[in-house]
């Protein structure tokens, strides 16, 4: 638990903008509030209005995100009085329904108790995303994601066993109140995936390629207002870049350049055939998702939407900031805007961490 000076500064300073930004007014009435409830629990609890909103702040602060354009479009699911394991697996169901119930995927972010509140129990998620492929060495060859082996090998001993295929979902490990690690399985069919496929070439879908729709990244806290929630799920949707290039295309990961170029028939003297290889790779995904009606954004697109984030930013007063070094797509880097933008790191709250 935070010293109370501590607290009440953040406290103050998010309760300030939350009631300068929305333009309401009671904003000395709450904050006397809050104020008494740290005093005499050390704590406080927020509102939902309050709790919506700072989820907003923290992904319009979140430096590595080229997709905050959006940021207020977040859709929050109070999930703060959840305290059974049952009623946890429920919640995270029903977040992905959520996310997925238009024909657009929905950036949503659902928020368990807070690490010192008596609201629920408090869980923290060890996935780094909620949706992993498991990742197996077997006779010095790798099956499925080269990733998450060691995190394949932790679910193992834990319990776990999965069918030994190139995709099959981790489960999602968790602990409760400080206990325990426990795990649980999302019902494959409740998980959408994406089959892989080319609009020019058929003999790209015997490649046996798929990935799923949303990317819920799942183990990182979010701070609000000086208060810790350990687990606050949250998705946006991919950027073709994160599935065609890093997924696919990395050499320590499921590597399917050679595999790409070979079907080509590709000159693997040439400089540039993994190039001519990513550019059909990347085609599949994106012709596949949209397909699928499923949410995914080109790297220019991506970038322009992040240009139009910065300059309603800076109408409103606001400066941005941002991890260069994420927002820059692997590929063609130099032919987007924001590789020639100066923007600063710093880290500003709220914000998960």
């Amino acid at each position: 638990m935070k010293n109370r000076d501590s607290l009440r500064s953040e406290a103050k300073a998010f309760i300030l903008q939350y009631y300068q930004e929305t333009e309401q007014s009671g904003f000395e009435d709450r904050w006397a509030e809050i104020k008494q409830q740290i005093q005499e629990t050390g704590s406080y609890t927020h509102t939902l209005d309050e709790l919506d909103y700072g989820g907003k702040l923290a992904w319009r602060n979140s430096n590595r995100c080229v997709g905050r354009l959006f940021w207020k479009t977040l859709k929050t699911l109070d999930k703060r009085c959840v305290s059974t394991a049952s009623d946890f697996k429920e919640a995270l169901i029903q977040h992905i329904q959520t996310a997925e119930t238009r024909t657009k995927i929905r950036s949503t972010i659902t928020i368990f108790a807070p690490s010192d509140s008596s609201q629920g129990s408090r869980f923290r998620i060890k996935n780094y995303t909620l949706l992993m492929y498991a990742g197996y060495e077997k006779d010095s060859q790798v099956i499925g994601d080269p990733k998450n082996i060691a995190f394949t090998k932790h679910c193992e001993s834990l319990g776990w066993k999965g069918e030994g295929s190139h995709f099959d979902l981790l489960p999602v490990v968790y602990s409760m109140n400080n206990g325990p690690e426990q795990w649980l399985e999302i019902p494959r069919n409740q998980v959408s995936e994406v089959y892989i496929g080319h609009s020019k070439y058929p003999w790209f879908a015997d490649l046996g390629l798929k990935w799923y729709k949303l990317p819920i990244i799942s183990f990182m806290s979010l701070n609000i207002g000086g208060i810790i929630y350990p687990a606050a799920p949250f998705n946006g949707w991919y950027m073709l870049d994160e599935i065609a290039t890093r997924n696919f295309g990395d050499e320590n990961r499921y590597n399917m350049l050679p595999d790409i170029a070979k079907q080509l028939d590709l000159d693997l003297t040439s400089p540039f055939w993994k190039e001519k290889a990513l550019t059909v790779l990347s085609e599949a995904v994106y012709y596949s998702f949209e397909k699928a009606h499923a949410t995914i954004v080109d790297r220019q697109s991506a970038v322009e939407q992040f240009m139009k984030f910065m300059g309603q930013e800076n109408q409103a007063g606001r400066q941005v900031t941002g991890d260069w070094s994420w927002l820059i797509p692997p590929n063609a880097s130099s032919t987007t805007a924001i590789f020639h933008t100066e923007i600063s790191n710093e880290l500003k709250f709220p914000n998960f961490i």
